[in-house]
This record gives C-alpha cells, sequence and structure tokens, in this order.
C-alpha cells in the first residue's frame, strides 16, 4: 500500500515549523525563524576574502557572520575566473546583460593549484553555503552558484547540460536535453532533475525562466556596492522542502496562514500545477499541531530515551565528534527464543532509528550499540534492513556493517546543526524553587485579570487559552467556572485547549488575538 504524506505548516510571529507525516507519523521537522538573520543552505553572499591558508589550501571569508566562512581551493568551482571577472568588471555604468554574455568562460581552474594564486585578501567574490554554521565552526562555503528548482538546477557561467541518471529512457534524456539547450541563454549551464521526466516544455520553461530572473535580479546589488551583503535567498524553508519532497504521494499540505499558503500555492502552480489542489488553508480554532498530533509525537520523540514498543527503547546522547544510540529491551516479555526476541527488538529499534536519523536531523558519525546476537545470518539480515530503511534518507549516507561487538557505524551528511528540542518542563507550579502556591487559587488568579480588563478597559470578548487539564477543571461539572464567569461579568469567553501548555499554564487573549499580559 502506497503510504500517504501530509506536510503541516505552522506559522506563528516567531518561526515557521514545518512537520512531514507519513500515515499520520511525524517523520521529519523543519522550524525556520521568522526573526533575526540566519545563515542557510542555499543562501548566495558577496564576501570578502579575509585570510588565506595555505597549508589548508583554503580561506577565510566574512559574509557578515560572526564565525568566518571557510572555502577549500577545490570548492572554487571549474569557472571561478569567469564569476571572478564579473564581479571585478561590475559597475553601475555598465550593461550587467551585456557583460554577463560577453563573459568567456574558462580557462578551467587547475586540480593541483593552490588558492594563493587565485585569491588575494581584501578580494570580494560571489558564494554559496553549502554547510550551515555547527557548533564553533562558521559556514562552508562555495563558489560554484547553483539555482536548484524543482525540474532543474540552473548553473551559471558553465556549458554543460546533464540529466539525472534516475532518468532511464534514452528518448526522454534526449527530449529533455534539446529541450533545455534550446531555451538556456548564453553563459548557462543546467542540471535536469529526475522530476522533470514526462513534463511538457512550458512548465520547464517557466520554472527556468525564474531561476535565471532571480540570479539576474542580484545583479544590480553587486553594481551599486562592493560590500559584503546577502544577494538572494534560496526559497523560504517552506518551498525549499516543498521542492525537495513533493510528489504524487503528496495527498495534503496544511498551512494556518494566508499569506504562506498563498506563497506556496503560486509556488507549486509553478513547479506542478496538477498538483496545486492539494495545498489546504487550516482555519480551525484548535492550535494546527495540536488537530494533527504533532504536538504529542514531538513530546515523545525529542527526549534522551525514546520508547519503541512492547517496553523496548532507545537512549540518545549527543557529543561535539558523534552521536550515540543505544539499544535496550526494556521489559519486553522473552520468549523461548532468545535469539529472535533479540532480533525483533533490534529490528523495531533499526525503524525508530532511521525515522530519529531525519526527524532530528542528526548528522556527522552516528553509533548504535544493538543487542549482541549470535547469529551472523541475524547480523547480516539487520544490516540490510538499516540500508532498506535509509533509502528514503535525502541526506548523504553510509551505512557499515556491525562490528564483532554489535555496533553499527552510520555516517550522514551534516549540513547544518542537529535539531534538539527541550521537551522537559520546569515545575509549572513551583518554576524550580520546590514551593508552591496553593493551586486551588488558579481560577482566582485568572478570575482576577478577567474582572480587570472587562470593568477597567471594558473588553467583552475573550479567548482563554489552557493545558488540556485546566481547561478540564474550568469547565468540569453543571456550574462550570467558566460560565459562570460568563454570566458575572456578561462577557463571551471561549476556552482553547492546547497540549504544548503545562499544566497550570493560561493565556488570555482578546477579540483580535492580541495576548493580555
Amino acid at each position: 500500500m502506497e503510504s500517504v504524506k501530509d506536510l503541516i505548516v505552522d506559522v506563528n510571529s516567531t518561526e515557521i515549523s514545518i512537520a512531514l507525516l507519513e500515515n499520520h507519523r511525524l517523520i521529519e521537522l523543519n522550524k525556520e525563524s521568522s526573526q533575526g538573520h540566519n545563515y542557510s543552505v542555499g543562501d548566495v553572499y558577496l564576501g570578502k576574502v579575509k585570510k588565506l591558508l595555505p597549508a589548508l589550501n583554503a580561506a577565510f571569508v566574512d559574509i557578515g557572520d560572526e564565525k568566518e566562512a571557510f572555502v577549500h581551493y577545490l570548492d572554487l568551482g571549474l569557472y571561478f575566473s569567469s564569476f571572478d571577472e564579473f564581479v571585478r568588471k561590475l559597475n553601475s555604468n555598465v550593461n550587467p546583460k551585456d557583460l554577463y554574455s560577453r563573459i568567456k568562460i574558462g580557462p578551467v581552474l587547475q586540480k593541483e593549484g593552490r588558492i594563493e594564486n587565485v585569491l588575494t585578501p581584501g578580494q570580494m567574490m560571489i558564494v554559496q553555503i553549502v554547510k550551515e554554521p555547527i557548533s564553533t565552526k562558521g559556514s562552508r562555503l562555495t563558489a560554484e552558484v547553483s539555482l536548484a528548482g524543482r525540474n532543474i538546477v540552473l548553473l551559471p557561467f558553465a556549458e554543460k547540460v546533464s540529466v539525472s541518471q534516475k532518468i532511464v529512457s534514452k528518448e526522454e534524456k534526449r527530449r529533455l536535453e534539446t529541450l533545455v539547450r534550446n531555451i538556456l541563454p548564453k553563459n548557462y549551464g543546467a542540471i535536469i532533475r529526475t522530476a522533470a521526466e514526462g513534463k511538457n516544455a512550458a512548465v520547464l520553461d517557466a520554472e527556468l525562466m525564474s531561476l535565471i530572473e532571480k540570479w539576474e535580479s542580484s545583479w544590480n546589488k553587486i553594481a551599486r556596492s562592493k560590500s559584503i551583503q546577502q544577494l538572494f535567498t534560496e526559497y523560504s524553508k517552506t518551498t525549499t522542502v516543498l521542492r525537495d519532497l513533493l510528489n504524487d504521494s503528496f495527498s495534503n499540505i496544511y498551512i494556518n496562514s494566508e499569506p504562506v499558503y498563498e506563497e506556496a500555492r503560486k509556488y507549486i502552480s509553478l513547479i506542478a500545477p496538477e498538483q496545486e489542489k492539494i495545498v489546504k488553508l487550516y482555519k480551525e480554532n484548535q492550535p494546527i499541531f495540536d488537530h494533527f498530533e504533532v504536538t504529542r509525537q514531538i513530546k515523545s520523540a525529542f527526549g534522551k530515551v525514546v520508547p519503541i514498543r512492547q517496553g523496548a527503547y532507545l537512549v540518545i546522547e549527543h557529543t561535539e565528534a558523534l552521536h550515540v544510540i543505544d539499544v535496550n529491551s526494556g521489559t519486553r516479555s522473552k520468549n523461548k527464543e532468545q535469539e529472535q526476541n533479540t532480533f525483533d527488538v533490534n529490528c523495531f529499534a533499526a525503524e525508530e532509528i532511521a525515522r530519529q536519523l531525519r526527524l532530528r536531523d542528526m548528522g556527522g558519525i552516528v553509533i548504535v550499540d544493538f543487542i549482541d546476537m549470535e547469529s551472523n545470518e541475524h547480523r547480516n539480515l539487520l544490516y540490510k534492513h538499516m540500508q532498506e530503511l535509509m533509502k528514503d534518507d535525502r541526506a548523504k549516507h553510509n551505512v557499515l556493517p556491525l562490528t564483532k561487538f554489535g555496533l553499527m557505524q552510520i555516517t550522514r551528511q551534516r549540513v547544518r546543526p542537529a535539531t534538539e528540542i527541550n521537551t522537559t518542563e520546569t515545575c509549572p507550579v513551583c518554576h524550580g524553587t520546590g514551593k508552591i502556591a496553593p493551586s486551588l487559587l488558579i481560577d482566582e488568579a485568572i478570575e482576577r485579570k478577567l474582572a480587570f480588563y472587562v470593568s477597567e478597559k471594558g473588553l467583552k470578548i475573550f479567548t482563554l487559552k489552557t493545558s488540556p487539564i485546566l481547561g478540564a477543571y474550568l469547565t468540569r461539572g453543571m456550574f462550570s467556572t467558566v460560565g459562570k464567569w460568563k454570566r458575572k461579568y456578561k462577557c463571551k469567553i471561549k476556552l482553547v485547549e492546547d497540549t504544548g501548555f503545562s499544566v497550570l499554564q493560561n493565556e488570555l487573549y482578546d477579540e483580535k488575538g492580541g495576548k493580555l499580559e
């Protein structure tokens, strides 16, 4: 049976959270802050060379971050000289399109060359982030800029048009290559992605033109000022996730913000017009992540101890150098066949580990301590099972067979810090002090706030957000507390329960959704 994939997008004032559910089970979680400056994979900057590192054949580049970014000689790309000439000659007195098309592509950068022969401190260069800042390290950069679309990756200052190896039909490969070559302007190359298979000329042409427009719109920034600046960013996290994940098995995309909904709908109408109808605006009162039980899954999946099934569990530890996962059988009942029992637990654990790697975006080296098995056949089966489970993971990865100590080593591409969500809560009653006020008085505290806003501010319509436990307490019985307040203060109160709230947490909002302190 084909799996059903739902994308849930939760937009609030500080961040956008994107959850990918497969058969209603949380598989991936992405968070994008809507405040401050982010340095994200795919963003393109005009940077300044700060310092050369001849011993490493690399350089530090200032892109405006506190940590200096790093570029290796081999990441300058084959045609760095063309990009460099373009940056040096581009100013407000020249026509950028004429200049771009006049620049000769080449000469090719020598593979065994030295960084000091190509870059000098103070030089301005166009760079793109390939790895976000992690821990004490700055961003990793490339000077070979590429703009990824759903069907095509645009390559400025390149000549090649290559087609994805996953497209098997030679006729289709030829059709796509001829089509793209005919619509590409001078000094552009392209990589045709697997998703382009079967797409007509109009869809590919529209996407290509939008990518070219994005690249060319950054030229005026360089012409105006040769200073450190962001030239353009990848699409927002929402559209980036759509671009990389969207396929025919997607059934729904739910978004709780109209502007983001319109952006996603517009983007999908460009890359896959037949899929536009799956984007839906969520208008219910209940928080979107609660409605689809995402909050509950986040709470259970991001702790140090992760339950699997039938009493077995994982313990996940993070260190600077690597991630360690320990598999425990816990209270799982032992059947007569101990070896089979161990193999079953390890297989359940492997399924959860593959999910956790994607969910937390864990990268670098991951060591898994499976429960020891004596049978070589079981070890090989577990290894193959793990490889199969990791097949859908978009990050580059490598799984090694189990060692004689029962350890499995997995390397996974690390392009951004692992997602860490603290699932523990400070005691909501004592706030960590160990002393509590009488919990009986919580309704009095809410009533005092309510009375103030009714009598002093003249408000008549409220929304009260509480935890499910407090909500049940305030609405219990025929003569509920909330009903009593409505009659006493002649006001309207809508109670909304939020599973993300701690036991006695509550928030009062006015008619327009403004929080009342």
